[in-house]
């Protein structure tokens, strides 16, 4: 499958007309926070099957990362296990939101409010929404695991953290997360 029709990520202007964070500028608030992290570089990965491909030498949970909006056009993050599968009909009821049926967001709505590309949706793009319209939530098991694998706005990168240091930058950047029992 070609992927030349995504857009170039390195271009992406998030809706405030600020660019939006690169890899380094990530990895640098992390730093910044005191945050332990290594980060390889592979070939580009935009699928959950490409990215268990990849041969990790050290161990943590790799996820599946869902950008979505609802008709009252609220957007939400919502971080999985990488083999779980969710249910948006029955998402509505466990989120207890207003504004009916959960649907993808699109790759516009993608750059706007997390200033990336489809493929390169994590956690860690929430150092774009600066504006705090993105609410995020996280399968509790998930948080169970110590260490967490994510994308650095790019899927050409991949992120080793513990997930208590994860949670911290999430707080760090005014997004704490919700867990939900799936």
């Amino acid at each position: 499958m070609s992927h030349s029709d995504r857009p170039d990520p390195e271009a992406v202007i998030l809706a405030n007309g600020d660019k939006a964070a690169s890899v380094e500028q990530v990895l640098g608030a992390l730093t910044m926070l005191g945050i332990e992290h290594q980060t390889t570089s592979h070939e580009p990965l935009y699928t959950v099957v490409q990215a268990k491909s990849v041969a990790y030498k050290d161990p943590g949970a790799h996820t599946k990362n869902l950008f979505l909006r609802n008709k009252k056009g609220r957007m939400f993050l919502l971080v999985v296990e990488q083999d779980h599968t969710v249910d948006l009909r029955g998402l509505r009821d466990k989120i207890k939101v207003s504004g009916g049926q959960f649907a993808f967001a699109s790759t516009e709505r993608l750059g706007l409010y997390l200033g990336v590309v489809p493929g390169s949706v994590s956690p860690l793009a929430l150092i774009n929404d600066t504006e705090g319209k993105v609410q995020v939530f996280f399968e509790a098991s998930l948080l169970e695991h110590e260490w967490i694998f994510l994308h650095p706005c790019r899927n050409t990168h991949s992120t080793r953290m513990r997930t208590a240091d994860l949670l911290r930058a999430l707080e760090a950047w005014s997004h704490t997360p919700t867990a939900l029992q799936f």
